[in-house]
């Protein structure tokens, strides 16, 4: 009689095909490269100098309102009215009370868009208003 031997099961493969790994890496590092600028800011804008945080902030605390040159509103991506602006801050700050409105606005644009906005905030109670502002070089 003849024995089985083992040796053909103890033979290990040599060779891995790491072709489509690379591809795949590859493909989600360009999907990352072109989405990341977009989820940052909505609107261009030219933003004053000046100003330093106060304390840390979490993300939930924090809603920024973009302000256009041509007097729209944008908050979370969405274009709003100044009343539809007026009811998600006022939806937010009764679910959150430490709410923070962080204004965008280009420094050219005409302060009465951003007056309208924080008159609105003032009349619901939401004193927490901040103008964001690029940081000065030093």
């Amino acid at each position: 009689m003849r024995r089985f031997s083992q040796r053909n099961a103890l033979v290990t493969l040599s060779d891995i095909n790491i072709t489509p790994l690379l591809d795949l890496a590859f493909v989600l590092l360009i999907i990352f490269v072109i989405t990341t600028p977009l989820l940052e800011q909505s609107i261009k804008l030219d933003l004053p100098k000046g100003g330093r945080p106060e304390k840390a902030l979490t993300k939930d605390d924090i809603r920024v309102v973009e302000v256009s040159r041509e007097g729209y509103y944008v908050l979370k991506g969405q274009r709003l009215t100044l009343s539809g602006i007026e009811r998600a801050l006022v939806t937010a700050h009764r679910a959150n009370p430490n709410l923070v409105v962080l204004v965008r606005a280009d420094y050219r644009e005409q302060f009465g868009y951003v007056a309208d906005l924080f008159d609105r905030c003032t009349r619901n109670g939401i004193t927490k208003v901040s103008i964001a502002t690029q940081p000065e070089k030093r």
